[in-house]
């Protein structure tokens, strides 16, 4: 037996190493600290329960996909008899597949809808779709001002910019907030996601908490002001902002880093402006409450927070899986890899990767609910 932990903690270690070139050709992230090539490999566990075997299928968020990257190939590199292939495809797409029992289980940066849990009842025979809350990480909004390098924004001023109201970036609400910028006479360039993404919701989401006279949106995962320019994916959004002069746009802080790009620190009204990190990140979501019934762990984040520190532009990505009814040629692993993902040490490759991990409290409430998935 310990001959068997000993190889397999060795085999994650290597499948770990591979992580960063893999995540170098995605051009995936990197952490807050400054690393290069996409990540920080992920830690050997110390063990790790390789139930199950086979493939097992899951997509969605592009928010968690370097997180992904990590764990998935840590865990494969340990658990020879598992693949796990996770597809970055968007929050809205992999809900999608999900409902349509095509994947073991989705991630979406935004939790289930009444209608879709319903519907997942179709799929979780006995049971219904339930969200996991694993990955926690701040939504930065990158921008591209020549000569300015430090850019303080609030919620009303974000709103409007995204909503074509304000139009250049010497515009006085934007000089009042930046009073030693050297702001230009130069046009103000707001991309926004083109795919169903949880990213958009929980960025308006914070539109609409902080700014409800001047976003006057419903929200959701579709993007719905008018004006401003369309890319597909946080890292094409991260693209657009690096080459193109007068720029600004959200996407996680990852993307930010990789790509190089400022990034703007938010006016809470809490006294000193916010920048986006994953500590002030993990400093949002300590205030935030379980909304969810039963197994389900949806939170509910609260987007004024004036808590010192807290970075409120935060989302958490959930893991989507059926409570009863998983089938059960691919059961075994997804509660296998999804234990692994969600305990002390899966949660710790998040701080190293620019993400922030989950309060124990949540994290110890996820691990129990995935014990009792069926």
């Amino acid at each position: 037996m310990k001959l068997q932990r000993k190889n397999r903690v060795r085999a994650l270690a290597v499948g770990a190493l591979a992580v960063t070139g893999a995540l170098t050709l995605a051009a995936c992230g990197s952490d807050d600290a400054g690393s290069t090539g996409g990540g920080k490999a992920a830690s050997a566990p110390s063990d790790v329960k390789c139930d199950g075997k086979g493939k097992l299928l899951a997509s969605g968020s592009t928010a968690q996909a370097n997180a992904m990257a990590l764990w998935t190939q840590a865990y494969s590199g340990a658990c020879k008899d598992t693949r796990i292939n996770y597809s970055g495809t968007g929050s809205g797409a992999g809900v999608t597949t999900f409902l349509q029992g095509t994947t073991a289980f989705a991630g979406s940066d935004s939790a289930l809808k009444p209608e879709e849990i319903a519907k997942s009842k179709t799929v979780c025979k006995g049971g219904q779709g339930i969200d996991l809350p694993m990955v926690g990480g701040p939504i930065a909004v990158g921008y591209n001002v020549p000569g300015v390098d430090d850019l303080v924004l609030d919620g009303p001023t974000l709103a409007k910019i995204f909503d074509s109201k304000i139009t250049k970036w010497n515009d006085r609400a934007i000089a009042k907030l930046n009073p030693k910028a050297k702001l230009p006479d130069l046009k103000i360039q707001p991309f926004h996601r083109s795919d169903d993404s949880g990213t958009t919701d929980n960025f308006t989401k914070y539109l609409k908490a902080t700014a409800p006279s001047d976003w006057k949106y419903e929200g959701g995962k579709k993007w719905e002001a008018t004006g401003g320019q369309a890319a597909n994916g946080s890292a094409n959004l991260a693209q657009q902002v690096k080459q193109t002069a007068g720029a600004i746009s959200y996407y996680e802080l990852s993307y930010a880093t990789t790509d190089k790009t400022d990034t703007v620190a938010i006016d809470t009204g809490a006294g000193t402006p916010v920048k986006a990190t994953s500590e002030n990140a993990s400093k949002m979501i300590a205030d935030a409450k379980v909304a969810g019934k039963g197994d389900d762990l949806a939170l509910e984040l609260n987007y004024t927070t004036k808590a010192a520190g807290a970075y409120p532009i935060t989302l958490v990505t959930y893991e989507i899986a059926c409570d009863k009814g998983n089938k059960a040629e691919t059961l075994a692993a997804t509660k296998s890899f999804l234990t692994y993902i969600a305990g002390e040490e899966g949660q710790a490759v998040l701080a190293k990767n620019g993400y922030a991990p989950l309060p124990d409290e949540i994290a110890k409430k996820v691990r129990t609910t995935i014990g009792s998935l069926s």
